[in-house]
């Protein structure tokens, strides 16, 4: 199951993590972000321990979502060390969120 971040969890869980981050940033009313879930939560499911994979709501979390400047949705961030130092936009194929995730490990 993909962890739910929030503005309040986001310096613990994605800054302070001793392995690499994915966050999806998301919003419950789009529609290419819907097509994303179920491959978040399978990644999710197929990194654990490996890669923390989890999914913020840019409408109830702004400040987070201000802050790494994110304009479209979904936008996918990886954080690895505290920096964000990858990032996509739009709803990618799973293997193209592999790719990503294996050159970020």
């Amino acid at each position: 199951m993909a962890i739910q971040f929030t503005d309040a969890n986001f310096q613990k869980e994605v800054l302070e993590s001793d392995i690499p981050v994915l966050v999806d940033f998301y919003a419950d009313w789009c529609g290419p972000c819907k097509m994303v879930a179920p491959i978040i939560t399978e990644l999710a499911e197929e990194y654990k321990g490996v890669f923390k994979i989890g999914k913020l709501n840019v409408d109830e979390n702004s400040e987070t979502a201000a802050k790494y400047r994110v304009m479209s949705i979904p936008t996918l961030i990886i954080f690895k060390n505290g920096e964000a130092i990858d990032s996509m936009v739009g709803a990618l194929p799973k293997k193209a969120l592999q790719d990503k995730i294996e050159a970020n490990k």
